[in-house]
């Protein structure tokens, strides 16, 4: 699979200086982290769910969780599996299906080596589990359960904590709660994949909810948890682990309080004037302004509830011809010792030393999700990546 790869090839040549890589879920970790991007929610009891999948990877998406946690009710989690295993199976034994990343999110550590014996050859379809409200206390029996599982599947599984409990969220106990979440992922380094926020649990300790005028940066006990999470989780010193943005919850509004968020002059000079309208019909403009508010705090990818907000997902995380160029040059050989450089595009300063992170993880991203031409901006990206 690959990022665009939806697209017709010459669409992609006319938009990518550097095409997306391809990838498989037996590449490596790292790669794998970076390439998650919008990550695509479903309940597990849809009883088409194997089209689904299959429809959704032919618009592009490239990972998915099947959920039997929050979005199903208590009294379907059994016919939930069953569907489960039974959707599994059948896309096992279609030809040359074109399977997404697939992870399934479970309520109890005991569920996982149970789904995996069920399944069956089916389980080499499994990239592996979402863990719900994942604290050092509550997460060390599921990740333990996905060791296990893996050891008697002989199949690769990463797990996903979610970092969602009250505990994470409430001042008093914030900083002892990550510490432990540190020492539980960190002893299972080699399984965990991403780290998801669940910013809609962490709203609903306090009775909030955001509007779709409004993004979870603007809820302030909301953005206050996410720096913290980042800040002791996502450090870029070869300790931290890739954090997923949060949810967006809305795919259209009805009324609006606040002026729209979408400049017009990209839109008009990519001739897309009807496209920002359907963008604010549908609340996108919020949306878009939390993925760039996502990746400016250190957040890569995000939690996605509906399919039409995976374009927006994706079409913002291709790199850009000038960040293409920065950290190139900010990544040569000959730059090892440091100092200061003026920018190929003489806009701005590149410091070797300081920059040096951030160099690396763009062109991480920049193999996954592509360079666009240096002509080529957001708008022709979104436009491409939404399905004809």
């Amino acid at each position: 699979m690959r990022h665009f790869g939806h697209i017709a090839p010459e669409v992609r040549q006319r938009l990518f200086h550097q095409e997306p890589c391809e990838f498989d879920a037996d590449s490596p970790a790292r790669l794998l982290s970076a390439a998650l991007g919008a990550t695509l929610y479903s309940p597990a009891t849809r009883p088409r769910l194997a089209d689904d999948v299959l429809k959704q990877a032919a618009r592009g998406v490239v990972s998915m969780v099947l959920c039997l946690e929050d979005s199903i009710g208590d009294e379907d989690v059994a016919a939930g599996e069953e569907n489960l295993v039974r959707q599994f199976t059948d896309l096992a034994g279609r030809e040359r299906a074109d399977v997404p990343l697939l992870f399934v999110r479970v309520r109890a550590p005991e569920q996982i080596p149970d789904l995996v014996r069920r399944l069956g050859p089916a389980a080499r379809l499994l990239s592996g589990f979402v863990l719900p409200k994942f604290t050092e206390e509550r997460g060390m029996p599921f990740l333990e359960a996905v060791a296990d599982a893996e050891a008697a599947s002989g199949r690769r599984l990463f797990a996903m904590p979610v970092l969602e409990s009250p505990e994470l969220l409430f001042r008093e106990s914030r900083v002892e709660t990550l510490e432990g979440i540190s020492r539980a992922v960190d002893k299972y380094r080699e399984r965990v994949l991403a780290l998801r926020l669940g910013v809609t649990d962490f709203c609903s300790s306090y009775g909030l909810r955001r509007a779709p005028d409004m993004t979870a940066y603007d809820v302030q006990i909301v953005a206050s948890v996410i720096a913290d999470v980042v800040n002791m989780l996502g450090r870029a010193d070869g300790t931290g682990f890739t954090v997923t943005g949060p949810v967006w919850e809305y795919f259209r509004v009805q009324e609006r309080m606040f002026k729209p968020q979408l400049r017009r002059s990209p839109f008009l000079e990519g001739r897309a004037e009807e496209l920002r309208e359907v963008l604010i019909e549908h609340a996108m403009d919020g949306l878009l302004r939390e993925i760039a508010l996502d990746q400016a705090n250190g957040l890569t990818g995000k939690t996605c509830i509906h399919p039409s907000h995976v374009p927006a997902v994706h079409a913002l995380s291709v790199v850009s011809h000038e960040e293409f160029s920065d950290a190139q040059d900010i990544l040569r050989p000959e730059r090892g010792g440091g100092g200061v450089m003026r920018s190929a595009y003489t806009n701005k300063m590149n410091e070797v030393k300081p920059h040096r992170a951030w160099a690396e993880r763009t062109l991480l991203r920049a193999e996954v999700f592509g360079v666009a031409n240096e002509d080529v901006g957001f708008v022709e990206l979104l436009a491409a990546g939404i399905p004809g």
